[in-house]
This record gives structure tokens, C-alpha cells and sequence, in this order.
């Protein structure tokens, strides 16, 4: 969510299953449904949208795992080269249920549910 497509196509030429959510859901789809079509598909949910955390925290959810993007630059440049350094690095933790910040120079991992 919020993720360039330039992003997108990097990242699956890499061979990473990566989609944007507006090629399944409809682009006003509500964060809800778009938190729910990441559990029901195990899929990891990358966004700069600070909502994500809060709906994981207030459902008390487990999943799905929640890359939330703060950087100070959100050009496609920027947020691939970050997301290329950052995602290998925690790759096995992700698949264990986080919520993962990504700032400029820090990675904070916090396990989830979020209490």
C-alpha cells in the first residue's frame, strides 16, 4: 500500500512475490479489507500509512507481518534501495509475525500481537 509500481516491478524482477493491493482490491478499498486480504493470503503488508499498526494493536491480530515506511524521502528510488537493504535482513522475522518501522538509518522490530 502507498508503494510505487516502479517499486513493484523491481522487486518481482528480483523474484519476489510482491503486488500492489490496487491490482486485487479496488483503490478505495478501506484499510480494513486491505488487512484482512493480507492475513487471508499471508501476505506481508508494506505501507507509509501509520493506520496499519493501529488496526493490528486494536484487533489484537497476529498477522499479517507490517512494514510501515518512514523515511524522509518516498520517491521509488529511495523506498527500493531502502527495501532492498532492509527486507533480507529481516526476512525470517517477518515470516514469524512483526511489525517492522523502516526509518532513514534505524529498523525497529516489534513482535505482534502489539500490546
Amino acid at each position: 500500500m502507498n508503494v510505487s509500481p516502479k517499486t513493484v516491478s523491481v522487486f518481482q524482477r528480483l523474484g519476489v512475490d510482491m503486488i500492489r493491493v490496487s491490482s486485487l482490491l479496488p483503490d478505495n478499498a478501506p484499510d480494513e479489507a486491505i488487512l484482512n486480504l493480507a492475513r487471508k493470503t499471508g501476505r506481508v503488508l508494506i505501507t507509509q500509512d501509520l493506520d496499519f499498526s493501529a488496526l493490528l494493536a486494536i484487533h489484537g491480530y497476529d498477522r499479517p507481518s507490517l512494514i510501515t515506511l518512514r523515511l524522509s524521502h518516498s520517491d521509488p528510488q529511495t523506498v527500493t534501495d531502502r527495501l532492498r537493504e532492509v527486507i533480507p535482513k529481516i526476512e525470517d522475522t517477518l515470516a514469524e509475525g512483526c511489525a517492522v518501522t523502516v526509518e532513514d538509518r534505524v529498523i525497529r522490530i516489534r513482535p505482534i500481537p502489539i500490546e
